[in-house]
């Protein structure tokens, strides 16, 4: 194309993507307007407002995040047909809604991301617009079918991959690549696993394809949401804006460490005691830990009634308790049939002394009425119940496992390992966090109690309003008595309650992460090969449609609870309802970068290929000598010279380093600049030391430099130390 002709064709794409622009305003002035109506009642009835509100509410969020990237590119088909594309759909109302621009996720902007001059699917041109805020600043063609034509996507794709990294995770939408894409768009209802090396864009992929399955599965999947589970709170703050700016709000972002609602936790146990936690032996040491609570008196216990003394002891305890336990219900519920068969052994036993030389056992008369006084009596017992409390107390969660981890006789007596005592007993860790969520399983949790409180203030609520509509009832010696249009005649005492009745106002996120019971429609585990056994008996409660995108790299594992195989991990819940994707590409680090992390890999992964790196920065990676005393004034250099640099920075060190961040508080993050201290330190930190510096090393975007003070790793031993300082390490680029 001459450069007159490009001038015009980009002319005419500016002149075409300030039309969809136009059009963007104007639909949004029009979903405004009802919105406001919306909240007026306008045209609506009263049971219908709060869904045309959310409605409303969701459309005009759905085109805030249009204004970056509304467009950025077009599909020339073989046909003629021309079709743009973009972060969301618009129409033309006036022309059979005929699409100005097709959502990204519609099965006809699919060739904008798979079609090669190999596979064209039917198209002849595909062009790619580099933008900036509503400006079209220039273009890229890739025409199918002709010898020249390079790989698709190669400008676009390295601006975006070059471009200095903010404060969040940004969307690929606009360079999403053939093998994402693929994985993004599978139809498939269960597990779906993607693994990949560092820099693969595996959590994009997930997010994206989140974004994918609440568009094609929308009445679905926004009815109930979507759990996205993240290693750390700071990952999910750096991921935290991705579905958002793709339009998508019904999501709850949670760690491994705050899936049960009320906590939040980032604390770890020693890596024994997580295999311990983590491990489906914990089972049987916490269903022990249960039956243990449920204990028999060491002496018989007199209970002093009016008119006689009851002994309770063993024999009837015991018994009350195979009767309760042979129920079936839960430890908290099975309490009521404890107390019943003890306080009717022990009506039976004061009934006997009470009519002993006198009254028959099989009189019909007087002693029904003496059990029932005597029930009556045991029930009301201050000093029974307080025994019975005792003997099967009513447990929560966190009561049953403090008391377990602090007394060494409760670990014996439930055949736990010594190592899971702890003197903190309720310091609670991100492995305790499934066992806390176990343990309502085995001892029932309070809904039933909750909704018996919702039906009971219902009940009032509707006493109340009968109450109302009596007062306004129309005396009966009116004179227009029996022609009058009295309240009741249209208005139910039911209706006017409703009217009273409390609102959840709380949007969708907020109920699901308050409420343990709440299942989703999809999950997203990020860093999955993390979770242990008993993590992932937690996430299946919370989808039992068993649909997961599942994201990791069995590689960069560091807990000795994670999965060392994947099928050995989900095959005992989902069987051979999942697939495995592998994603090969590395679009962040830099190939100097890849050499020096891939030589690590090596050394504990020999089997594992390191992703392919598709660009070079120019900046070889380098390695220096110091004291820990000069380390310390060159971690606050780099901390200072970078904090006036465009972009991101971080020092990755072993615990202890001063203004460091440890490699696994770095997972799933990326900045431009690395600063990596002591990465002997890194190693001998825990059985996965060598996982930890192949992370460490990965995270950088553009420039890593590492400092030693003592031995510098064999397998970094290549890196270069000529007269490379921390100082001129900051200014190169």
């Amino acid at each position: 194309m001459s450069n007159q002709g490009y001038d015009e064709e980009l002319r005419s794409e500016r002149e075409y993507v300030a039309s969809l622009y136009g059009r963007l305003d104007t639909e949004r002035l029009r979903v405004r307007e009802a919105y406001a109506g919306a909240l007026r009642g306008e045209g609506f009835a009263l049971s219908d407002r709060e869904v045309s509100v959310g409605a409303k509410a969701r459309e005009m969020a759905r085109l805030k995040i249009a204004d970056e990237g509304l467009c950025f590119g077009r599909l020339d088909a073989l046909s003629g047909d021309r079709s743009y594309v973009g972060r969301i759909g618009l129409f033309d109302e006036e022309n059979d809604y005929e699409p100005l621009v097709l959502d990204w996720r519609a099965p006809a902007s699919r060739a904008f991301y798979c079609a090669t001059g190999a596979s064209p699917e039917g198209m002849s041109r595909r062009r790619q617009f580099r933008t900036l805020g509503r400006q079209v600043l220039d273009f890229t063609d890739e025409v199918f079918g002709r010898p020249e034509s390079g790989e698709r996507g190669d400008v676009a794709l390295l601006a975006a991959v070059n471009a200095p990294r903010g404060e969040g995770m940004r969307d690929i939408v606009a360079t999403i690549q053939a093998e994402q894409d693929e994985i993004i768009r599978l139809d498939h209802a269960g597990v779906v696993v993607v693994e990949g090396g560092p820099g693969t864009g595996k959590t994009a992929v997930a997010l994206h394809r989140v974004a994918y399955l609440l568009y094609t599965k929308r009445e679905r999947m926004e009815r109930r949401g979507v759990l996205v589970v993240g290693p750390s709170s700071g990952f999910l703050d750096h991921i935290g804006r991705v579905l958002p700016s793709l339009g998508e709000t019904s999501a709850v972002f949670a760690t491994p460490g705050g899936l049960v609602a009320g906590l939040s936790t980032e604390r770890e146990d020693p890596p024994e005691v997580q295999r311990l936690k983590g491990s489906l032996a914990i089972l049987d040491v916490l269903a022990a830990a249960v039956a243990d609570r449920q204990e028999l008196p060491s002496a018989p216990e007199p209970i002093e009634l009016d008119d006689v003394t009851v002994v309770l002891d063993a024999e009837v305890v015991a018994a009350a308790r195979e009767v309760a336990r042979d129920s079936g219900l839960l430890h908290n519920e099975a309490k009521s049939v404890f107390e019943r068969e003890v306080i009717a052994a022990l009506a039976e036993r004061g009934t006997d002394r009470l009519g002993a030389g006198w009254l028959p056992r099989d009189d019909e008369h007087t002693r029904p009425e003496m059990l029932k006084n005597l029930r009556r009596d045991l029930e009301g017992s201050v000093a029974l119940g307080t025994v019975l409390d005792r003997l099967w107390p009513v447990l929560t969660p966190q009561r049953l496992l403090a008391g377990l981890y602090a007394s060494p006789e409760r670990l014996r007596a439930a055949g736990a390992d010594p190592a899971l005592f702890r003197e903190d007993a309720a310091g609670w860790t991100v492995s305790d966090v499934p066992l806390l969520d176990e343990a309502v399983e085995l001892l029932g949790s309070d809904r039933a109690a909750e909704r018996r409180a919702a039906e009971r203030r219902r009940l009032e609520q509707r006493e109340y309003a009968e109450r109302v509509l009596e007062i306004v009832e129309v005396e009966e010696d009116h004179d227009d008595y029996e022609f009058a249009l009295r309240p009741t005649d249209v208005l139910k005492a039911e209706d006017l309650a409703e009217r009273f009745a409390e609102r959840d106002e709380r949007d969708l996120a907020e109920r699901a992460a308050a409420d343990r019971e709440w299942t989703y429609g999809h999950v997203v585990v990020d860093e999955a090969q993390e979770l242990s056994e008993m993590d992932w008996r937690v996430l299946m409660r919370r989808c039992p449609s068993r649909s997961f995108t599942v994201v990791g790299d069995l590689a960069q594992r560091r807990s000795p609870s994670g999965a060392r195989s994947w099928d050995t991990m989900l095959s005992r819940y989902v069987a051979d309802r999942w697939l495995y994707r592998k994603l090969t590409v590395n679009y962040r680090t830099p190939s100097e970068i890849m050499t020096v992390a891939a030589a690590v890999l090596a050394g504990f992964a020999p089997d594992v290929v390191p992703p392919e790196s598709v660009r070079s920065c120019g900046v070889r990676p380098w390695a220096r000598p110091l004291s820990e005393m000069d380390i310390e004034d060159a971690v606050a250099e780099f901390v200072r010279e970078e904090s006036g640099r465009e972009g991101t920075a971080v020092v990755i060190g072993p615990p202890g380093v001063p203004g460091a961040i440890t490699p696994s508080a770095a997972k799933g993050l990326e900045y431009d600049a690395v600063l990596v201290v002591e990465p002997e330190r890194i190693l001998a930190e825990g059985p996965n030391g060598e996982a930890e510096l192949y992370v460490a090393l990965t995270r950088a975007t553009q420039r890593l430099g590492v400092l030693y003070s003592g031995r510098l790793p064999k397998v970094l031993r290549g890196l270069d130390s000529g007269r490379r300082t921390p100082d001129a390490f900051l200014r190169c680029v």
